[in-house]
């Protein structure tokens, strides 16, 4: 059963992500990467990664699909319909996507994985506290850089999104040189 679900769940993140990538529409391109990484996080639940799975859809299902549809929503480009690209690009890019293809499967068939049967499962619980502490192995200072990171990249790209407003005082708009003219 967990196979069909597998097998399911990966079939529904490549028709997502293939159609994110050749959709001309920016929104719709957001979207479906959206049902993408939603995809992803169904696989890691899948595997009993559930801590993995919720900071993929928090993270990425949540927090970057939202700041990339707030940049296409400030600039104005709802609509913005993408470039096509040409065949000989699609060709070389086909190429180079069966050739990696071939790569990783053939390093994946060639490595003897051995069922490990003696493991220790981490709790979510044990991951927030190594995550929220102070002491030795603890990562609340990368926790806290990171948050502020994000914060100053939002704010960057609202202001590059905004534009330049240059109008000196006392100086006239374009439009108000016009309507004197006439």
């Amino acid at each position: 059963m967990e196979k069909i679900i597998f097998y399911i769940v990966a079939i529904i993140i490549i028709v997502f992500a293939i159609a994110s990538v050749t959709s001309r529409k920016m929104l719709r391109s957001v979207i479906f990467l959206l049902f993408a990484l939603i995809g992803i996080a169904g696989i890691y639940f899948l595997i009993d990664y559930n801590f993995l799975a919720a900071i993929q859809l928090t993270v990425y299902a949540g927090g970057i699909i939202v700041l990339i549809i707030f940049s296409v929503l400030l600039v104005h480009h709802i609509e913005m319909e993408l470039e096509m690209v040409k065949t000989s690009r699609i060709i070389i890019v086909g190429l180079a996507s069966i050739l990696g293809l071939g790569v990783f499967l053939t390093t994946i068939y060639s490595h003897p994985f051995t069922v490990v049967e003696n493991y220790n499962t981490t709790t979510t619980e044990a991951i927030g506290m190594g995550l929220l502490s102070y002491e030795a192995g603890g990562f609340i200072l990368p926790f806290e850089v990171i948050s502020v990171l994000l914060l100053a990249s939002m704010i960057g790209a609202i202001v590059i999104a905004k534009g330049s407003l240059k109008t000196e005082v006392g100086s006239q708009k374009p439009e108000e040189k016009n309507k004197e003219k006439i």
